[in-house]
C-alpha cells in the first residue's frame, strides 16, 4: 500500500519537526518517489527564498524584564 504524504508533513519534515518514525518514513518515501522528492525540492527552494528574520528586543524591554525579575525574585536564605 502506498502512503499518502500531505504537504503539511513535508513542511514539518523540512523544518525538522517530525517524530523519529515520521522522519524515517518521509526519508524513505523521498528516496523511492521521484514526484514526492520534486515536491519537497519545491518546498525547500521556497523556504530558501524567505528572508531570514531576527528579533531583537529594545533596550527598554530588556530593562523592564530585568526590573520585573528583580522585583519578583524570591529571596533564599544564605
Amino acid at each position: 500500500m502506498k502512503q499518502k504524504f500531505t504537504q503539511n508533513l513535508l513542511v514539518r519534515y523540512l523544518y525538522k519537526e517530525t517524530t523519529a518514525a515520521e522522519t524515517m518514513m518521509v526519508a524513505d518515501a523521498l528516496y523511492e518517489d521521484r514526484r514526492l522528492y520534486e515536491q519537497f525540492e519545491d518546498l525547500l527552494e521556497s523556504k530558501n527564498q524567505l528572508p531570514e528574520v531576527r528579533f531583537t528586543p529594545s533596550a527598554s524591554a530588556i530593562q523592564n524584564i530585568l526590573r520585573y525579575s528583580e522585583q519578583s525574585a524570591v529571596e533564599t536564605p544564605h
